[in-house]
């Protein structure tokens, strides 16, 4: 029983904190996307309604749902491509190197996302260095790339990429090199080894990185903001319009509710999807 309460006891603290900042503000949305709009000082009053997940759930709202999330999973696509064969040569070949090459992806952190965010929105800009030497060799676009769905992709997949390497490190660190050289022995090629025997034993890291991209990329507003438009927003985006110049913050808090719900979801999907692998 001693031992119990002890363990009780540290977990206090965390669990304060998890009450205070992560449950009371999301208690406090929740109760705002049941609130009736007010134009005034308040911003939401009385009575309780579901008029703003209704509004939330217009068919009008039905492609940003589905840009978000296409914009999550390509995101999640791209630093599972770009972090994994990254991860795998530093485990495997970094040598006295590697805390370097971790330092450097950490790099970017050192920084600020939204002043980095705006680097690119010059890089990629008509008059950006991008479209600049592109025009050296004649294949310059009219307008640059901005507002793209494209530009948005490369945006998040740059901010997020280090989520995606540090988790598939570690796995690739933790996973037994002699089993892809047994695999060689037995006859299999490159191929096989990585879909049967490599892929599996770093499957805890894939799943790991990819939830660390996925979620803050469904939430992110900046970057869709300033490398998109008006026809790349997201539901991050459109909530953060409501917060503030739509002054609707029951539709604002409907949204951040229904993009939380969906979120998990999918959390819930590839969750199970990663027992099967495990």
């Amino acid at each position: 029983m001693t031992g119990q309460l002890k363990r009780h006891a540290l977990l206090t603290p965390a669990g304060l904190w998890l009450a205070i900042f992560l449950l009371a503000p999301l208690a406090l949305v929740v109760q705002y996307s049941f609130a009736t709009r007010d134009t005034g000082v308040t911003h939401v009053v009385l009575p309780w309604t579901s008029q703003a997940y209704r509004s939330a759930l217009d068919p009008a709202f039905l492609p940003i749902f589905g840009r978000t999330l296409f914009y999550a999973l390509a995101t999640t696509a791209v630093c599972l491509l770009l972090g994994f064969p990254l991860a795998w040569f530093i485990a495997r070949h970094g040598g006295r190197w590697r805390t370097a090459l971790l330092a450097a992806v950490l790099v970017p952190f050192w920084s600020s996302y939204l002043a980095r965010i705006y680097a690119w929105k010059a890089l990629l800009d008509d008059d950006g260095l991008v479209n600049q030497a592109l025009g050296l060799v004649g294949l310059a676009v009219d307008g640059g790339f901005l507002r793209t769905d494209g530009a948005v992709v490369l945006g998040l997949s740059y901010g997020f990429l280090p989520f995606m390497v540090l988790p598939l490190y570690v796995a690739c660190e933790r996973f037994d090199h002699r089993l892809a050289e047994a695999s060689y022995d037995l006859g299999h090629g490159r191929v096989s080894t990585f879909l049967h025997v490599v892929l599996p034993g770093v499957a805890p890291g894939v799943l790991a990185g990819s939830l660390l991209v996925l979620v803050p990329a469904a939430g992110d507003f900046v970057t869709p903001k300033l490398l998109g438009g008006v026809e790349q927003s997201t539901f991050g985006s459109v909530i953060d319009d409501q917060f503030r110049s739509g002054n609707n913050w029951p539709l604002g808090s409907a949204m951040a509710v229904l993009l939380l719900v969906l979120v998990v979801l999918v959390l819930v999907l590839r969750g199970r999807r990663g027992e099967d692998v495990l």
